[in-house]
């Protein structure tokens, strides 16, 4: 039989690209397939997916795939297949119909959506056939078909209302009240009441990394010194590090636990996890000199660089769950096969790491440290890092699971965001290397015209960057000038940042849309602060306009950033714990804001070491730059950089200056004193 072949050869998305041999006859999202629609007076059939979901793929075998299904669906509908990685505007829209009409979401997404992009019905999975209490795929195109045909008022009717309610939700009026700190303290109480004590985390199964709550309660811990935050962080951490969600072997994060044990993960990694569980874990080791939270924020950088990063520089979106067709294939064991690789060892082994001859999953063992004790592993470790280099070895040599080799702007910046922190914690020089390269890859491939684009695979790069591609690589160049104190890089900051204004600020109620003012006009134009998966492009943005505004003197940045604050002020009353990366931002408002200049020679063994120390701290109200007063460009860094101006060092010694609430101390050289100057006042 002859290979089927569609429109979506001609795409470089890895996920569209999977399709694009389905007897379905797929359409990307584009003029097309929109006009297709209105001429021919087809429903649209809107399939959404990204590479790495295991369920996407079970879709496609099922009913993709099938020739009779995908007879029924070429002939009845407009058939659009997107990658929501490529376009999370379409994603997010959708994704919320969805939610309204189901109360739930999730990936493969399935709407259908009249020819004007209205939605009036939608689900996620379906089964090919009625089975499990779902609808097949067979029956739901049918009965929509049918429904189009035959009760057009009724679906068109559906379709406003729901498009309607959609917009209403997306309209976020700005509050004049008092930015206050009452609402760090009722997200923290919220996160308290569902937290649980036994396993961490804040939900049932399955439980998803709460990287944005870690964040929140490690502020709120350093800000008041109260033992419930810090113990919910610290739980939380040990459990996911510990558990099978965690991948033992070779560092990094699996996208979720299916259990609340953290023992099981839905198999697939996903760049932004481990760009924001590397963050959380340094945070933590900053905040409480735990060897073991640096330890898996290495290891977690050390796997981005072995497998994430592409020769150009830009790091890849995501590995697949499935392995051979099967999901988790490459990461489970046997016992038989530890024991043919470690012979003595293996006892110790897989006492430390559950492995049994049932196995702990499916008749396999998802190797985990949830059942041992810490001094049981410290005591073997010497032992125990020689086995898991010999395991990983051997699993070096199967089939690995299939890469999402695309690049995409704002999950870069994150993970820029998270080399350069580790480098400052670590001291690490190849994670500051690898973030430089990263953001070189962003300056040279990724604008076009002097637009940030989204996307990168094969040598092209393409679709109109969104709000979140500015302000996370924005952050991403903030943290690379803290880290090299390359003045360039606030110059690229501050290009995105004035883009981003221009392009995405809402003038009439402030905060920043989704998409830009150039950007295909969809449904509606979504403003959100609230934070997914991934923080909220809002409260991102907010958080390093505060920090560009500090260390450039640049004042319309900082009233950008409040008045976005107030944009979604109400909502995080309403909810606060959901907009926990918005309150990071309201907490640096609100807080203290100790400026340090370090001034000293940038060869000297003294100046090294301080800025060393300095790093270790937890300070992230804390904006630190340095001065070589022997660089041949101190003119224009001084500049660039108010903070540093008119500072001085004796004889290349570290001299420190610390400035809070526009007030001055007297400099001095002394390290201990600038340290202390950095540290809350409780």
């Amino acid at each position: 039989m002859a290979r089927h072949e569609n429109r979506l050869i001609a795409e470089t998305s890895p996920y569209l690209l999977q399709h694009a041999h389905n007897p379905v006859d797929w359409f990307p999202w584009g003029p097309e397939a929109l006009e297709k629609a209105k001429t021919d007076d087809k429903p649209i059939l809107l399939s959404i997916g990204y590479s790495a979901c295991h369920w996407c793929h079970v879709m496609e075998r099922e009913s993709f795939e099938n020739e009779e299904i995908a007879a029924l669906m070429n002939e009845r509908f407009v058939c659009i297949k997107v990658d929501r990685e490529e376009r999370p505007d379409i994603d997010d829209i959708y994704m919320h119909a969805v939610q309204i009409l189901t109360r739930s979401g999730g990936w493969p997404l399935t709407v259908f959506l009249t020819p004007d992009l209205k939605p009036f019905y939608g689900g996620t999975y379906f089964p090919p056939e009625d089975r499990w209490g779902r609808p097949g795929f067979r029956t739901v195109l049918t009965e929509i078909a049918r429904l189009y045909q035959e009760q057009r008022g009724q679906v068109d009717a559906t379709a406003g209302q729901l498009t309607e309610h959609l917009q209403e939700l997306a309209f976020t009026p700005a509050s004049p009240e008092l930015l206050a700190p009452d609402l760090l303290r009722a997200a923290v109480r919220e996160l308290s009441s569902r937290f649980d004590p036994r396993d961490g985390g804040f939900s049932p199964a399955p439980k998803f990394p709460p990287s944005g709550a870690l964040f929140l309660l490690l502020r709120f811990y350093h800000a008041h010194e109260e033992d419930e935050a810090l113990q919910m962080a610290r739980l939380t951490l040990d459990k996911m590090a510990a558990g099978g969600m965690y991948d033992q072997l070779g560092g990094g994060f699996h996208r979720y636990s299916t259990d609340a044990r953290w023992l099981v993960p839905h198999f697939e990694k996903m760049l932004y996890d481990n760009a924001l569980l590397a963050r959380a874990y340094l945070e933590a080791f900053q905040v409480t000199g735990e060897a073991s939270y640096a330890r898996v924020a290495r290891e977690t950088l050390e796997y981005v660089l072995r497998e994430m990063q592409g020769k150009e520089g830009g790091y890849y979106s995501s590995q697949d769950a499935d392995s051979e067709g099967v999901e988790g294939k490459f990461f489970v064991w046997s016992k038989a096969e530890i024991t043919e690789l470690l012979g003595d060892g293996t006892e110790t082994f897989c006492r430390i790491y559950d492995v049994t001859e049932t196995g702990n999953w499916e008749g396999s063992n998802v190797l985990n440290r949830l059942r041992s004790e810490p001094q049981d592993f410290d005591a073997n470790a010497e032992t125990i890092d020689k086995n898991r280099r010999a395991l990983f070895d051997a699993r070096e040599k199967r089939v690995k699971p299939g890469l999402d080799d695309k690049v995409l702007t704002s999950w870069n910046g994150l993970m820029i965001i998270a080399m350069a922190r580790g480098y400052r914690v670590l001291g690490e020089p190849s994670f500051l290397a690898s973030a430089q390269r990263a953001a070189r890859f962003a300056k040279d491939t990724l604008f076009k015209n002097g637009r940030l684009l989204a996307t990168y695979r094969a040598g092209r790069a393409k679709l109109l960057a969104y709000l979140d591609d500015y302000a996370f690589l924005m952050g991403g160049l903030i943290e690379l000038y803290e880290s090299d104190f390359d003045v360039g890089w606030l110059d690229e900051a501050r290009r995105l940042a004035d883009e981003m204004v221009r392009l995405f600020w809402d003038a009439e109620d402030g905060g920043f849309f989704f998409t830009g003012s150039d950007h295909e006009s969809l449904i509606l134009r979504s403003k959100s602060g609230h934070d997914g998966a991934i923080p909220a492009g809002n409260a991102v943005a907010a958080t390093y306009l505060f920090k560009l505004a500090t260390y450039t003197g640049w004042t319309d940045y900082e009233t950008r950033a409040q008045e976005t604050l107030h944009t979604f002020h109400a909502q995080m009353r309403r909810a606060p714990s959901g907009f926990a990366q918005m309150l990071c931002a309201l907490d640096y408002y609100l807080a203290d804001q100790p400026e340090l200049a370090v001034v000293g020679s940038a060869d000297a063994p003294a100046t090294r070491d301080a800025l060393q120390r300095i790093w270790r701290l937890f300070t992230p109200n804390a904006a630190i730059g340095f001065l070589d007063p022997a660089w041949p460009n101190r003119e224009e860094v001084e500049k660039k950089a108010p903070l540093l101006q008119g500072k001085t060092s004796a004889d290349g010694s570290p001299r420190f200056y610390v400035c809070e609430n526009y007030t001055c101390q007297a400099p001095t050289e002394k390290l201990d004193d600038a340290i202390a100057a950095l540290r809350p006042r409780h």
